[in-house]
Order: structure tokens, then C-alpha cells, then sequence
């Protein structure tokens, strides 16, 4: 099975995408808690003020408290990556291949079927390449799953390429 994964069509650049080397990307997304957790659209100076509101008062009646240590943060993140199921944001990617101004869909190619989704659905999902730990040899190399969580119990599987129509 190929595990690279092609962005070609109608884009300025065509983009060879690895999965294997997502698992050391900062825009990684931990896909156990994600469809989880609801995002609220909330302003974003005002939650800055509350967090740092809060961090203040606290600090004031008890006094400042040491951050934890280093090595129990990579021992943390090192057990997490060992066991976690991720995946990446596709909208980053896409955005490098620069679609063209005519472009309207995406064509998903996978191994039995083609998906076709307009092109802003398509700045909408996510590419989970690792589950409990593993990459997806089996069925992937990577699972396609909506950002609203409508397929996360059953995502697209065995992606060739994408292709921008």
C-alpha cells in the first residue's frame, strides 16, 4: 500500500503529503477528545483577561507555584504519543497547493470508491493518521473525518489522493 499521498488538480503546486511524519507536527489534534469537546465561540481578549484574572488572584492568595518539571512533561507527551489517536487540520495543506480560482470540488480517491465534496467543506476535515498509537497500514494511510464528528465512528477510508477539480 502507498503510504504517500498526492494534492494535485487545479492547484499551483501539487503537494506529496507523508503521514508518517505528522506524529512531530505541532498542529497534531489529539481525535479522543476533539469530537468531544464542543467549540465555543467565545472572544478571545476576554477569555485572555479571565485566564490572567484568575492566574492573579490565585497568585496573590497563595503565592506563586513552580511550573512542573521538564521531564515529567516529555515523559507525559512521550506515553501520549505512544498511544494517542491523531490527526492534522487538511485546510494547512491546502492552502500550500494554492487552488485555482475556477477550482469548486475536491475529488477524494480512495481504494473502492471516489468522494467529491465542494471545495469549502472540503477546508472542514481532518486527516487522522494514527490510532492508539499505530499508524493506519490496514485501511489507511490516512481517515478522512468531518470537523462536526458526523463520521467519526465511521470515517472515509484507504485515501489515494486528492484531487482538486
Amino acid at each position: 500500500m502507498e503510504k504517500i499521498i498526492h494534492i494535485s488538480g487545479k492547484v499551483k503546486f501539487t503537494i506529496t503529503l507523508d503521514p508518517g511524519v505528522w506524529i512531530f507536527d505541532d498542529r497534531r489534534i489529539d481525535l479522543n477528545t476533539y469530537f468531544d469537546n464542543e467549540e465555543a465561540n467565545t472572544d478571545e481578549l476576554e477569555e485572555y483577561t479571565k485566564a490572567a484574572s484568575k492566574h492573579w488572584d490565585r497568585e496573590i492568595m497563595e503565592g506563586a507555584t513552580l511550573p512542573p518539571t521538564l521531564k515529567s512533561e516529555k515523559r507525559f507527551e512521550k506515553v501520549k504519543v505512544l498511544t494517542g489517536t491523531f490527526g492534522v487540520p487538511f485546510l494547512p495543506f491546502l492552502k500550500n497547493a494554492e487552488p485555482e480560482d475556477d477550482a469548486a470540488e475536491i475529488l477524494i480517491q480512495c481504494q473502492d470508491e471516489e468522494v467529491v465534496l465542494p471545495i469549502c467543506e472540503a477546508e472542514n476535515i481532518i486527516l487522522g493518521f494514527s490510532k492508539n498509537g499505530k499508524p493506519l497500514n490496514e485501511d489507511g494511510p490516512v481517515y478522512i473525518y468531518y470537523k462536526d464528528g458526523s463520521n467519526k465512528d465511521n470515517p472515509i477510508k484507504y485515501v489515494k489522493e486528492f484531487k482538486i477539480l
